[in-house]
């Protein structure tokens, strides 16, 4: 709707430029006899294509709505028109947010980055297979697969690296094929990688971007395998994996949740987890979120509502729009229908309600605690986190710091405290830009660097091998049990790596790479709105 105005006016300022021109021409000369009257100047008038419009459009939102607008120049200064740099005009959209968010140093923005590390462009088509939210997304949201089914984790060091399958989504190809956590990769379509990362990366990618893969490599016992996947769609939960351990005296359970998609896909699973963790006597819990990039807010909050204990009341958590959301006057959000659950727009008094009628103040963004489900007595909670784990999941995290003890177990977390909603243009692409920023009950937020674990350790320490979800001996897991109940052993069958594992291990533990095959989406998507009064 919009551009359609935009457009509107250009022709307007056309028409009236065609009537003034007109009318000197039918003027009667003032001119003395001989004299050669001027000649009327022929009107220059510059039709605006789709693509400037939208290039328009995306700058004209962000002075309005994006959380840092305060520090964007003039329309003038900025001149959205001159990003043309691509032949495929979705990159010069991408290229013109990036240049936006650098404006938000050094929030969003950090020197020396390629690529905005929170807003994005996301064009329609490229759906995975039903509703993505990314146009690289290997998984979306609500579980819809497209791919081989396979995450891979790279450890060591450039020079020297091991191949592990990091994770495995449940009906995907890769787990038909009886793969699993902790499976070694040791050649790759014939090719062994393993001694130049920065050489082989771009080989390594192609490979299990593509629809057919064959895999060689040895299981957590050290037996051989291979296989061919071959890519196709699939339904996946959202959650990796539960179980209930036995540290000492008390009982631990533990959930590995892969994405906060939506109530409708999330909430049976994590309400039937939560009620085995109750009726089994659960003390204490470990949520795995290593992999965790994000999601709904909605199911965020429903999250935390399940793990919180009892006592937990009042302020879970706000949102804050910048100046212009808060006052009411970013007018431009007039031209965005709000749909409702079905993507059906929506009405009140007979007036379509769109984003402008949203209340954005803080009192009007602002969550309480109301506990779900009948795991009422946990009083410590751990995270095991990684640089994948981001914006919905730290939320979880922040949220939950002020009324229980929670301790994180891993790696620095992506650090992302900002969320938004998708604004359309062109009814092509969904633009999210970075929209509010939340806090918890005690004001405190701002975690653009993300959360620093208490207890930071590599996944796969050297001369060990990976585990799966879930087993006491993988090196998360065992280090967060050590949080709850320190110096009591779990039960387990700790391995060492046989000599066929030892000659495909780095000698080194570091993660040296584990977003190669993480396509996955990162962000906090907010659909729960309040209409002003």
């Amino acid at each position: 709707m919009f551009y359609i105005l935009f457009k509107m006016k250009k022709q307007l300022i056309f028409i009236l430029a065609i009537s003034v021109a007109t009318a000197l021409g039918c003027k009667k000369s003032k001119t003395q006899p001989g004299v050669t009257p001027s000649p009327v100047p022929t009107p220059i008038v510059t039709i605006a294509t789709r693509a400037q419009l939208t290039k328009d459009s995306i700058f004209l939102y962000a002075q309005q709505i994006y959380l840092w607008n305060d520090k964007l120049p003039t329309y003038a200064l900025f001149n959205p028109r001159e990003y043309t740099s691509f032949s495929l005009e979705l990159d010069n959209y991408k290229k013109e947010l990036f240049e936006i968010t650098k404006y938000s140093n050094p929030f969003e923005y950090k020197p020396g980055a390629t690529s905005s590390k929170y807003s994005y462009i996301f064009d329609k088509a490229n759906q995975n297979p039903t509703a993505s939210i990314k146009e690289t997304s290997s998984i979306d949201l609500e579980g819809n697969g497209n791919d081989l089914g396979i995450r891979f984790g790279f450890y060591g060091s450039d020079a020297n690296f091991t191949i592990y399958v990091s994770a495995v989504y449940q009906n995907s190809p890769a787990e038909k094929a009886g793969i699993t956590r902790g499976n070694m990769i040791t050649k790759i379509n014939g090719v062994t990688y393993g001694s130049n990362f920065a050489t082989n990366y771009s080989a390594i990618n192609t490979a299990i971007s593509g629809t057919t893969i064959t895999l060689e490599g040895l299981k957590s016992d050290g037996t051989n395998f291979t296989t061919t996947l071959v890519k196709s769609i699939f339904k996946s939960s959202p959650i990796y994996k539960t179980k209930i351990l036995t540290a000492g005296l008390k009982k631990v359970g533990y959930l590995a949740y892969a994405r906060f998609s939506s109530a409708a896909n999330s909430i049976t699973e994590l309400d039937a987890a939560f009620n085995n963790f109750a009726t089994s006597g659960v003390t204490d819990l470990i949520i795995d979120l290593r992999y965790n990039g994000g999601g709904y807010v909605s199911t965020a909050e429903y999250l935390i509502n399940l793990i919180a204990p009892s006592t937990a009341s009042g302020v879970m958590f706000t949102e804050h729009y910048n100046a212009t959301m808060q006052s009411g006057v970013a007018t431009i959000l007039s031209n965005q229908p709000l749909l409702d659950a079905n993507d059906k727009v929506q009405y009140s008094n007979g007036k379509m309600l769109t984003y402008a009628n949203v209340n954005y103040s803080v009192a009007g963004n602002t969550e309480i605690f109301a506990k779900k489900g009948t795991l009422t007595n946990v009083a410590n909670v751990v995270f095991i986190v990684s640089g994948n784990t981001a914006s919905a999941s730290e939320l979880v995290i922040n949220s939950l710091k002020p009324h229980m003890s929670v301790k994180l177990v891993g790696l620095t977390t992506y650090g992302k405290p900002v969320g938004f909603f998708p604004v359309i243009i062109e009814n092509k692409y969904d633009v999210y830009f970075s929209l509010f920023e939340t806090k918890n009950s005690l004001g405190l937020g701002a975690y653009y660097d993300g959360f620093t674990p208490d207890v930071r350790d590599s996944e796969v320490p050297a001369g060990t091998i990976m585990y799966d979800f879930g087993d006491p001996n993988d090196n998360y897991l065992k280090k967060a049990l050590d949080q709850i109940a320190p110096g009591v052993k779990v039960t387990s069958q700790a391995r060492t790596m046989t000599a066929k594992q030892q000659e495909f291990a780095s000698p080194s533990s570091s993660v040296i790479n584990t977003d190669l095959s993480d396509n996955e989406f990162k962000g906090m998507i907010e659909t729960r709105f309040k209409i002003k009064n």
